[in-house]
C-alpha cells in the first residue's frame, strides 16, 4: 500500500545547520596572481624584474608546480617523498614547493625560498569578496564556523591579518592533525571541536577532497574556485545554512 505523507509532517524535513566547515584555498581565499607573486618574490631578493621576464618566469614556475596553483607537470623523483607528505609536515611542504621552483632556471638568487615565503604572508593571498560577509552572517546567526584545510603551514595569522579570526571558531589543519581530506577523520575532528553533530554540519569547498565530508555524515556544497578577487559563489552557503 502506497503511503501518503501527512501534510503536517513533511517526510524530508532538513535538520537545521548548526555548523559550517570551510575549505581555505579556493574557497575562502586565493593566492595572488602569478605575475605579482614572481615580481614581489624577486623584489624580496633585491631584484627588479621587467614585466616580460616576470611573465615568462611565472609561466615556467606554474608548470613546475606552485602551492595554490595547478598540479605540477612532473614531480622529480628526489621530491616524491616530500610531495607525498606535503600536507602532513611543515618541512615537507616547504621542501616540496621550493624544490619544484628550483627546477626552473633563474638568475635571481634565493628566489625559490622567496616565492614560498609569499605563501606565509597574508598579503600573498586575497580573501574572496564574499568571504567576510558570508562568515559574518553565519557568525551573527549563531552558526559555528570551522576551517578545514589540507595545508603545510599555519593559516591562522592570515585570518588575524584580515580581521576574520573572530569569525572562525576552530581551525583543523592537516599538518597539525596528521590527517588529510578526504579522510572522514579530519571532518569528524572539526565537528568535534565545534561540538556539532555531523548530520547538522555543512562542508563547503571546491574539490572532490572536500566532498569527502559526506562519508563523515556531513552535507556538502562544492563551488568552483575563482581567480583572486573574483566572486566565487560563496554566498550560496547562507541559504543552505538557513540564513536569511
Amino acid at each position: 500500500m502506497h503511503h501518503v505523507p501527512d501534510a503536517n509532517h513533511p517526510p524530508h524535513t532538513a535538520r537545521p545547520v548548526e555548523a559550517v566547515l570551510f575549505d581555505f584555498h579556493g574557497t575562502l581565499a586565493q593566492v595572488e596572481d602569478p605575475l605579482t607573486w614572481v615580481v614581489a618574490a624577486a623584489a624580496a631578493c633585491g631584484r627588479e624584474l621587467d614585466r616580460g621576464k616576470a611573465t615568462i618566469l611565472a609561466d615556467r614556475l606554474l608548470t613546475a608546480g606552485r602551492a595554490g596553483g595547478p598540479m605540477p607537470y612532473r614531480v622529480p623523483p628526489q621530491l616524491a617523498e616530500y610531495w607525498a607528505d606535503r600536507d602532513l609536515y611543515e618541512h615537507s611542504h616547504r621542501a616540496a614547493y621550493t624544490g619544484l621552483a628550483s627546477t626552473v632556471h633563474t638568475d635571481v638568487e634565493g628566489l625559490a625560498d622567496a616565492l614560498y615565503d609569499r605563501l606565509l604572508r597574508p598579503d600573498g593571498w586575497l580573501p574572496y569578496p564574499d568571504t567576510e560577509p558570508t562568515l559574518r552572517k553565519l557568525h551573527d546567526a549563531g552558526i559555528k564556523i570551522g576551517v578545514v584545510s589540507n595545508v603545510g603551514f599555519d593559516i591562522r595569522p592570515h585570518f588575524a591579518a584580515w580581521g576574520l579570526d573572530s569569525l572562525v571558531d576552530s581551525f583543523v589543519l592537516s599538518f597539525e592533525v596528521g590527517r588529510t581530506k578526504p579522510d572522514p577523520a579530519i571532518f569528524l575532528r572539526a565537528c568535534g571541536l565545534l561540538g556539532a553533530d555531523p548530520e547538522r554540519t555543512l562542508m563547503v569547498g571546491d574539490t572532490p577532497a572536500d566532498a569527502g565530508a559526506v562519508n563523515a555524515g556531513c552535507s556538502v556544497l562544492v563551488i568552483p574556485a575563482a581567480e583572486a578577487g573574483r566572486a566565487n559563489g560563496l554566498a550560496a552557503t547562507l541559504s543552505l545554512a538557513g540564513c536569511p
